[in-house]
C-alpha cells in the first residue's frame, strides 16, 4: 500500500492549548488516520519549517484527504503538506519500467 508523508504546523491557539492541558498528539493522530482508513506507521514533533510529520499508509491518497480536511477545519494545525514516498523496490521498478519507454520519448533539447 501507499505510503505518505504529511506535516504540518501547530497554531497559536492549538500550543496554548497543549500548555493548558498536556495532550498524547501521537494517539491524535493515530485515531484520525485509523478512522479515515489508513495506518500510522510513525509520528513526530520536529524542528525547523514544520512542527510535525507523520508518516501513514493508505490504499489511495484520496482516503487520506478526510483526514487532513477534519485536522485542518478543526483550527488547530496550518501550512500541511504531504507527499507520495516509495520504497526502494518500487523505485527500482519505475527505472526498470522507465528503461523500457525510454525509446518512445523524443526530447526537444538536441
Amino acid at each position: 500500500m501507499p505510503l505518505f508523508v504529511t506535516t504540518g504546523c501547530y497554531t497559536a491557539t492549538s500550543a496554548k492549548g497543549m500548555i493548558d492541558s498536556p495532550s498524547n498528539r501521537e494517539k491524535a493522530a493515530r485515531d484520525i488516520m485509523e478512522a479515515a482508513g489508513g495506518k500510522l506507521h510513525s509520528f513526530y514533533v520536529t524542528t525547523g519549517e514544520t512542527d510535525w510529520m507523520a508518516i501513514t499508509e493508505f490504499d489511495d491518497g484520496a482516503d487520506l484527504v478526510p483526514a487532513l480536511l477534519v485536522v485542518g477545519a478543526s483550527g488547530a494545525v496550518s501550512n500541511v503538506k504531504t507527499v507520495r514516498a516509495y520504497t526502494g523496490a518500487e523505485f527500482k521498478a519505475a527505472q526498470e519500467k522507465a528503461g523500457k519507454i525510454a525509446s518512445s520519448y523524443k526530447s526537444p533539447v538536441k
